[in-house]
């Protein structure tokens, strides 16, 4: 027998369940639903809901929603809630999953690009610098070919002064 605090023993007299409780567990009722008006959601808003609750309910083998569902009603008790909540998380967990492996191939498509785009610019660098070497040939040639201009006409002058000077002596 148990002790009080005050050190007295006492019997223990058997619990008894209220009448309503009793009444519960002998016959099995369907969960609480609740029709799909007095949920304040749309149209849409409650079809995706049906279909989330059945979604959650198949996995789990249970046919209490179809029957609600068949009524027009939602099943809002702490079991069907429960399912519906974890169903979800698995929908979130599916598209953070998702989500991430899109972060990951962005990544790398970037990497990729900006890859190929310093390739592209060491390249144009490159062509860059080729052309300004042939640039400075081309201003070396032509001034090659004007240093030619200068000799032509010093020859042409020196030619005129001959011929001028064959003409006074031959002539």
């Amino acid at each position: 027998m148990p002790s009080t605090p005050h050190g007295r023993t006492h019997q223990q007299q058997p619990q008894q369940q209220p009448p309503r409780q009793q009444q519960q567990q002998t016959t099995t009722s369907p969960p609480p639903s609740t029709p799909d008006i007095r949920l304040g959601l749309s149209a849409q808003d409650i079809a995706t809901l049906r279909q989330h609750q059945q979604l959650a309910h198949a996995q789990n083998r249970s046919p209490a929603v179809s029957q609600a569902s068949s009524q027009g009603r939602l099943l809002l008790d702490p079991g069907s809630l429960q399912l519906l909540s974890r169903h979800f998380d698995r929908i979130m967990q599916a598209i953070s999953q998702r989500l991430d492996q899109l972060n990951r191939a962005t990544e790398t498509a970037t990497e990729s690009q900006t890859s190929r785009a310093s390739h592209a610019l060491e390249i144009a660098d490159a062509e860059i610098a080729r052309f300004r070497g042939i640039l400075l040939q081309i201003d070396e040639l032509e001034l090659e070919f004007d240093k030619i201009r200068r000799i032509r006409e010093i020859v042409r002058g020196f030619r005129a002064r001959v011929e001028g000077l064959e003409r006074r002596i031959g002539g």
